[in-house]
């Protein structure tokens, strides 16, 4: 195991990660800009070094300085968290020449997966289901109408380096797939710098399921069952929660195992995420595959027991998965609700400031990822993520209850300072949720009934 990791990355995730870091009797580094000299995880760490400005490009994003960090303080691991270079091929063969270990995949490994219209081919030969469409880019917009009109209306023109549900154009005829095709890779080239796209049909109210692996450098893998992410907000989600209710019987079992299929064929090590969606009748089709710890892995830690960073720290120090699939035992349900620093009744515009007050909540299986603390200042250069509430129970409404009494019990307050609690209690309380009704157009409907009560 190692002696020393550094965490490249800030706010809850670096938290949660230098957490576990220690309860493995790992020394902690950190890394933080000059707008998070007064981090929670800074104050955690054995070490904490300054790498640049508030600026992510000047600091977080910046390769030669997090090299540098990570000499500096001994470090043999780099851990990317979420975000950030948690998913730079690049990044992770620097680590490699440097004689650091990248904890996450191989740099050809997300090389590979970063190109999601090449996922779609290498997961097609591995026998895993995939959405009728392109598995190679689409520079013209005539190639996009032919498979387009060959496939039929809607269709999704998508980054071919995208993530994160930005680089995403729907087209539902030949009229309006011309100017998406366009619009597509100018906003693909703006923000991932890769202008090219592919073209996937797209299925109208589906729900959003993801399923969790682990591999290892030995040639094993299993799954700890999946997550629904189905309600989301401009493809962001919002609610995450495992078991995913309601799936016809077998198929949550049938995901898994391909999901394990298609990491083991592609030489996949550490924790991955294989993204589904699945229809009304229960027909499941891959969208994409995560090289990265998920915002959501909490969920999954509650239901199986398996700390999911400490795999990760194994399996980047060469040792075999602790656990086979039958060792995986999946208990009651938990649910995940995202707190951010936004006021939703202004269309859910972040609100940056001074934290006065910030009192979690508490009780049995309640479980708070956060950063934040009293005398905080929420930076206004990241993301407005302050909290991840997630609570277990026994069966999913004894789940939705404890949400809504820890979001309830959540008190943040400052100048200036909204957050999301109210609207998680909202949501969770609504009968669409509560009867597992959701998909990941719902949250639209969702949002104009909690304001017609507010």
């Amino acid at each position: 195991m190692f002696d020393t990791v550094l965490i490249a990355n800030r706010g809850e995730i670096a938290l949660r990660i230098a957490r576990t870091c220690r309860e493995l009797g790992i020394r902690v580094a950190a890394v933080h800009s000059t707008e998070d000299e007064d981090s929670a995880v800074v104050r955690f760490a054995d070490e904490a070094v300054r790498i640049g400005p508030a600026d992510a490009k000047q600091s977080y994003l910046l390769i030669p300085a997090l090299i540098e960090a990570a000499k500096k303080t001994g470090a043999q691991a780099i851990h990317p968290g979420y975000g950030f270079l948690s998913e730079d091929p690049d990044f992770a063969e620097i680590c490699a020449q440097d004689d650091l270990k990248f904890i996450g995949p191989s740099g050809t490994t997300m090389q590979q997966l970063a190109d999601k219209s090449r996922t779609r081919g290498l997961m097609r030969d591995a026998g895993v289901p995939v959405l009728p469409g392109s598995t190679e880019p689409l520079d013209d917009w005539k190639e996009a109408k032919a498979l387009a009109d060959e496939i039929g209306y809607p269709v999704l023109l998508k980054a071919v380096a995208g993530g994160g549900g930005r680089g995403i154009g729907l087209a539902r005829d030949a009229a309006e797939l011309r100017r998406v095709h366009r619009e597509t890779r100018t906003q693909a080239q703006a923000l991932f710098g890769d202008g090219r796209v592919y073209l996937e049909r797209f299925v109208e109210r589906v729900r959003h399921i993801e399923v969790q692996v682990l591999c290892d450098a030995h040639g094993n893998g299993v799954h700890l069952g999946e997550r629904d992410c189905s309600l989301q907000r401009r493809r962001q989600k919002l609610v995450e929660e495992s078991p995913a209710p309601g799936l016809p019987p077998g198929v949550a079992t049938k995901m898994g195992e391909l999901a394990v299929q298609g990491a083991l064929a592609v030489g996949y090590e550490g924790a991955g995420t294989f993204e589904f969606v699945v229809d009304e009748e229960g027909s499941f089709h891959l969208i994409e595959v995560n090289c990265r710890l998920q915002v959501e892995h909490p969920v999954t830690e509650m239901v199986t027991g398996v700390d999911i960073v400490a795999e990760q720290l194994r399996i980047a120090a060469g040792e075999p998965l602790s656990l086979r699939q039958q060792d995986v035992q999946f208990r009651g349900v938990a649910i995940e609700g995202r707190i951010n620093a936004e006021n939703p009744d202004l269309g859910f515009v972040p609100t940056p400031g001074r934290l006065d007050v910030f009192e979690p909540p508490g009780g049995q299986f309640v479980r708070v990822d956060s950063h934040g603390y009293p005398g905080m200042v929420i930076p206004s250069s990241y993301d407005s993520l302050l909290a991840k509430l997630i609570v277990w129970a026994p069966d999913r409404d004894g789940a939705i209850a404890r949400l809504r009494r820890a979001a309830g019990e959540f008190r943040i307050d400052g100048h200036g300072v909204s957050s999301t609690t109210s609207f998680l209690s909202g949501i969770v309380d609504h009968p669409v949720f509560r009867k597992a009704e959701h998909h990941t157009d719902s949250v639209e409907q969702l949002q104009q009934d909690l304001s017609g009560t507010r």
